[in-house]
């Protein structure tokens, strides 16, 4: 794969990588918190012979650097727009994966003129309560305390329990990834989550294709909320899996990825 190529915004900047630039169909992959554009790179050497694929590191995330203390979910989206600008690209399939989710909803709820499709990986479209709130402030208090004892258990406990010993490398490999996100980084992509505002509406008024994947054994959303967001959409395709938490697309990574490029190809039809 190519080297990350870079765009100044507001003056710092973002990298990201682009990838099948031959093709006229366009794939954009938004990781989730904690991540960089690197933990798409299965997906990306998949792909890239019959797809475009763009990967962003996110304002905080791998190499892209920190912008001030509240990264919004907006902002996030503004700053994709940006890349896909620069990228000459006019639509495009958008995924994300949980943050990367939230962001994606942002830039449909934005640009929904440059959507063929969304897909949304663990994620929802639902604001945060008073106690994902509070549990966001408790996520900031730890990282000051100890950041890498932090983010060494939080990657962790994103994957079913059933499933940790056969990823063990793979959660090492995330693990060693995340661990390049920086305290204010982890904060600000924080509190830019604590505010977000509901997205329910962006979702019912959006006329692409939107394609959700969630795990059952999710800790972080609750099928019945993981459903109830998704028969909002118009258009609406549901993949729930079995033994499966909050890294769907790695924990069955070898499933997810022919139907997601299968997603992209209807999204195209």
């Amino acid at each position: 794969m190519e080297q990350h190529r870079t765009i100044t915004v507001e003056g710092r900047s973002v990298h990201y990588r682009d990838e099948g630039r031959e093709h006229t169909r366009t794939l954009v992959l938004l990781h989730g918190f904690l991540q960089s554009l690197d933990v798409w790179s299965l997906y990306v050497l998949s792909y890239m012979n019959s797809v475009r694929v763009i990967t962003i590191d996110l304002p905080g995330h791998g190499l892209t650097e920190t912008f001030c203390d509240v990264h919004t979910m907006d902002f996030m989206a503004k700053t994709v727009k940006a890349v896909l600008n620069e990228a000459g690209v006019d639509q495009c399939v958008m995924v994300g994966h949980s943050m990367g989710g939230y962001v994606a909803l942002s830039f449909a709820d934005k640009y929904p003129f440059a959507l063929r499709g969304l897909g949304l990986i663990n994620s929802h479209p639902l604001a945060d309560n008073e106690e994902h709130r509070r549990q966001r402030e408790d996520v900031c208090r730890q990282v000051s305390a100890n950041r890498a004892a932090f983010i060494l258990g939080f990657v962790s406990s994103l994957f079913d329990s059933s499933r940790r010993a056969a990823l063990s490398k793979d959660i090492k490999d995330l693990q060693d990834q995340c661990l390049l996100t920086t305290a204010a980084s982890i904060m600000a992509a924080q509190h830019g989550m604590a505010e977000r505002p509901s997205r329910v509406q962006t979702l019912a008024k959006l006329d692409v294709p939107t394609l959700f994947v969630y795990g059952k054994n999710d800790p972080r959303i609750p099928i019945e909320i993981a459903l109830g967001a998704a028969l909002v959409a118009k258009r609406p395709e549901i993949l729930l899996l079995e033994n499966v938490a909050h890294m769907a697309f790695i924990e069955e990574r070898e499933y997810l990825k022919p139907r997601l490029l299968d997603f992209v190809e209807r999204c195209y039809s």
